[in-house]
C-alpha cells in the first residue's frame, strides 16, 4: 500500500484539515495520479506489471471503505467537522482527476461503499458522489459535442454496464436483445403467467411486479384533467372534461388497463413488436371503442401525429424495451409538441437502476434535461415493499430498493 492509500485509510481520528488536506495535496501535486490504484501500488512494490483490467481500487475506494459506520447517535461516527474534512478530501481527489464511476476489486462503486457504511442516500457524502456523476456527464457531453457519454458509454463503467437502457441495464453487446431496437423487434417474445420475456434468452421485458407502479402512473396521467367522476359545469366547453392519453409500449398492458379504469375519452397505444400486437388483437384491445392503436415505432407514429397538428395529450407515458437514454432525449423533442400545456409526461424509470448511485445520477440528469424544454420533473419516491424476483429471468432491469416515479410538466 502506498503512502497515498495509507493516508486515505483515515488512520488518525478526529479527522482535521491540518492532518489530512496538506498531505493529500502534497502527494497529488507531486504527480501521483488521483487514479493510482491499490493494485498498481502492490505491483510496483513487487516489480511486477499490472493490467488495466486488474487495476481497479482507486484512492476514492480506499477513502469510502475507511469511513466510520454512520450512526447519528454513536460517538465514534462522523461529526459535522469531520464530515467537512471528508468532503474536502473528495473534492481534492476529483479536482485532480479521480474517476467517480470505477468499480473496485469486489466490483463495487464508491457509492455502493458509502451505502454499505450505512450512510443514507440523502447524506452530503453520498450526494457529493452523485454530483460528481452529473458533472462528469455534462462535461463529457460538452466535450463530445452533445453526445451522451456516461449514460451510454461502457468505457466509464468497466465491466458493469449502467448504460441507461430504459428497461435493461445488463450488457448489450453481441446478440443481446436489448442491444438495439431492430434486434428486439425481430426477437420472439413469450407471455408467461407473470411476465413478458424474450423466448430464447429469457430477458425480462416486463413483469407484474410493476403493477403498483403502473397504477400510480395511470393516476398521474389524468391528474390535471377531469377523470371518471368529471366535475365540469354545464356552462363549460364540452371539451373541458375530455381526457386523451398516450401510452408508448404496451408490453403486458398493465398501465393500459389502469388507464381504461379512468374512463378516458381517448386512449392511444403505440406498439411496434409484432408479438405484442398479436396479443393485443387476441385480447380485444383493437376493438375497444376509445382505443386507437398506433402500429409501429413511436419515432414514426408520433411524428405523423405532430405533422397532423390536431392531436394533443393530457398524459403521455413511455415504457419501452431496447431503447436508451439518447432515445428519451429524442422523445422529449416530440413530447413538447404533443403534450397539452397542463399535461403530464411520465415514464417507467429504470434508468441506471441496477445500481443505486447511477439511479440517483439519472434522477438529476433527467431534471436538468427536461428543464431545457421549459419542463419541471418531480418524483414520488416509493420504497419498494416487494422487490422483483429475477430467478427465472436472465437479464434483470431493476435492482434498487427505491423507485423514483417521475411526473414531468411544463413549468
Amino acid at each position: 500500500m502506498s503512502d497515498l492509500h495509507h493516508l486515505l485509510t483515515l488512520p488518525e481520528r478526529p479527522l482535521t484539515e491540518s492532518l489530512y488536506l496538506p498531505e493529500l495535496s502534497r502527494f497529488l501535486s507531486a504527480g501521483i495520479p488521483a487514479t493510482y490504484t491499490l493494485e498498481q501500488a502492490a505491483a510496483y512494490e513487487k516489480g511486477e506489471e499490472v493490467t488495466e483490467e486488474d487495476s481497479n481500487t482507486t484512492p476514492l475506494h480506499i477513502l469510502c471503505r475507511s469511513l466510520p459506520l454512520f450512526d447519528a447517535k454513536a460517538t465514534d461516527s462522523l461529526g459535522k467537522d469531520e464530515e467537512s474534512v471528508v468532503l474536502k478530501l473528495m473534492d481534492t481527489l476529483f479536482e485532480y482527476g479521480a474517476g467517480w464511476n470505477f468499480l473496485d476489486y469486489e466490483g463495487k462503486h464508491i457509492g455502493d461503499l458509502v451505502l454499505e457504511r450505512k450512510y443514507p442516500q440523502e447524506h452530503a457524502i453520498y450526494q457529493r458522489i452523485v454530483d460528481a456523476g452529473v458533472s462528469a456527464e455534462l462535461l463529457l457531453r460538452k466535450i463530445d459535442g452533445g453526445e451522451i457519454e456516461f449514460l451510454d458509454g461502457p468505457e466509464e463503467v468497466q465491466d458493469n454496464d449502467e448504460s441507461g437502457n430504459v428497461k435493461d441495464t445488463e450488457e448489450t453487446s453481441g446478440d443481446a436483445t436489448a442491444a438495439d431496437q431492430a434486434t428486439y423487434l425481430r426477437t420472439e417474445l413469450e407471455y408467461t403467467e407473470d411476465a413478458l420475456v424474450t423466448k430464447e434468452n429469457r430477458d425480462g421485458v416486463m413483469m407484474d411486479w410493476e403493477t403498483d407502479i403502473m397504477a400510480m402512473a395511470a393516476k398521474s396521467l389524468v391528474s390535471t384533467r377531469c377523470s371518471a367522476t368529471g366535475n365540469a359545469s354545464e356552462d363549460e366547453d364540452e371539451d373541458e372534461d375530455e381526457c386523451v392519453v398516450l401510452n408508448i409500449g404496451f408490453g403486458m398492458g398493465i398501465i393500459d388497463s389502469f388507464i381504461q379504469d379512468e374512463k378516458v375519452t381517448k386512449h392511444y397505444i403505440c406498439e411496434a413488436h409484432p408479438d405484442v400486437l398479436t396479443r393485443m388483437r387476441e385480447t380485444g384491445w383493437f376493438d375497444k371503442p376509445n382505443v386507437v392503436v398506433l402500429e409501429g415505432r413511436w419515432q414514426d407514429s408520433l411524428n405523423e401525429l405532430l405533422d397532423q397538428g390536431n392531436v394533443f395529450f393530457d398524459g403521455i407515458y413511455y415504457d419501452t424495451f431496447s431503447e436508451h437514454y439518447q432515445d428519451m432525449l429524442d422523445l422529449y423533442d416530440v413530447v413538447v409538441g404533443l403534450l397539452k400545456p397542463e399535461g403530464t409526461f411520465s415514464f417507467f424509470n429504470g434508468l441506471g437502476a441496477d445500481r443505486a448511485i447511477c439511479y440517483d445520477v439519472y434522477r438529476k440528469i433527467v431534471e436538468l434535461d427536461v428543464a431545457n424544454y421549459g419542463m419541471q420533473c418531480t418524483y414520488q419516491v416509493v420504497d419498494l415493499q416487494t422487490l422483483p424476483n429475477w430467478s427465472d429471468v436472465k437479464r434483470s432491469y431493476f435492482n434498487c430498493t427505491r423507485y423514483y416515479h417521475p411526473e414531468i410538466r411544463f413549468a
